[in-house]
Formats: C-alpha cells, structure tokens, sequence
C-alpha cells in the first residue's frame, strides 16, 4: 500500500490514507503515456481541412492553346496544378486522425500517471470538499489555504458534485473534471492533481 498525508479543506493535516500500490505506486510507463496522450491529442482534431484539385476549380474547361507548333508545353488545362489559379495536388482533403489504443494500455497510462504524481509530490489528497451553494470566493480561499494559488490545478470532483463544480471552474489555471471523464492527458497536464479520499478509491475501483 501506498500512503499519503489526507488534508482538509484548511489546508491542514487530517490523517494519512492508504492508496492501493497497484493504482498509485507502480513505476511509471513513460512510453504508454506518451501513446496514450498522443492518441487522445490526435482524437481531437477535426480532420475537416479541404482544398479543391483540378475537377473543383472552376474554369479551364478549354484547351489553353493548340498541341503542337508553339514550342511550349502541352497543356490541357488552366486549371491544372501547375497555373496559378489552378488545382492543388496532393492537398488534404476531410479525414479522421484517430488513433486507437486498447483498454488494458489506457488503464496502465493513467495508473502510470497517478503514481507519477504520487511519487513527484504533486498529488494533493482532500479529506472531503462539499460546498452548500456555489462560491468561487471560497473554492479559491481553499487553493490558497492548499498552497495552489496561481498554480495551474487540475481538480477530479465526484460525477455528482455539480455545485463544487460550479465553484472553481472560473478561477484560472483550474481545470475541473468529473471521476469518470479523467483520461491520462488531464491527470498530467499540470502542477498540481487535488481529489478526495473517495474519488481516488474510485479510481482504485475502475483501474484495479
């Protein structure tokens, strides 16, 4: 077992929590973060770029001039890829640009990631953090109290914890995901990972 010191809401000591060392103490597997990360970039993207090759341009439906006896190069088209204005060849045209990476390859990525974070120091573990009504005042007094002011955070809530929610996703350098939408990209890209006991054995449920 992993253990970690559990802090309030006041940034101050309240325990020591046991992580399963299967999920938060493996040695990180650098290159299947960078796999899955990279799949996850690329999922991204639109693919929605087009340019128009020679048959979508408009004009160029004569011959420029005549085959033979002028001493240049037959042309067919002015609309071909080689007269401005005209086609352009080998330009890309609306594809995917998914990648894809097995179950069993994303579940080690990110246990890589929470270990590495674990390991780095960089895991922030809350006793608890429940707000009665939304309030970005108090969500960013307990960065400050945490030592995070300025820092760019990223926050795993509970699916349900819509009012947190509300609470810190205005305050800059936060990023605030719910358990079951964290991927290794988001439990990385940043200095700082804050969760609850409870969502980190949830985490320890699903990637066990």
């Amino acid at each position: 077992m992993s253990q970690i010191e559990v802090k309030n809401v006041e940034g101050q000591a309240a325990g020591v929590a046991e992580l399963s060392s299967d999920v938060f103490g493996i040695e990180p597997n650098v290159p299947v973060m960078h796999q899955v990360v990279v799949a996850f970039d690329a999922s991204l993207r639109q693919g929605t770029h087009k340019v128009k090759n020679r048959h979508e341009v408009s004009g160029g439906g004569r011959k420029p001039y005549r085959q033979k006896g002028t001493g240049r190069a037959r042309q067919g088209s002015i609309r071909a890829g080689q007269w401005t204005g005209g086609g352009t060849i080998f330009g890309p045209v609306p594809r995917s640009y998914a990648k894809k990476a097995n179950n069993k390859v994303k579940k080690l990525a990110m246990r890589s990631a929470l270990s590495g974070k674990l390991a780095d120091g960089e895991l922030v573990l809350l006793e608890s953090l429940s707000f009665d009504e939304p309030s970005t005042k108090k969500a960013a007094v307990i960065l400050k109290a945490l030592g995070l002011q300025g820092k760019r955070v990223t926050l795993v809530l509970d699916d349900d914890a819509y009012v947190e929610w509300c609470s810190f996703r205005n305050i800059p350098k936060v990023s605030v995901i719910a358990a079951s939408d964290a991927n290794t990209r988001y439990l990385l890209d940043n200095a700082a990972l804050v969760m609850t006991v409870d969502v980190a054995k949830t985490f320890e449920e699903a990637l066990a």
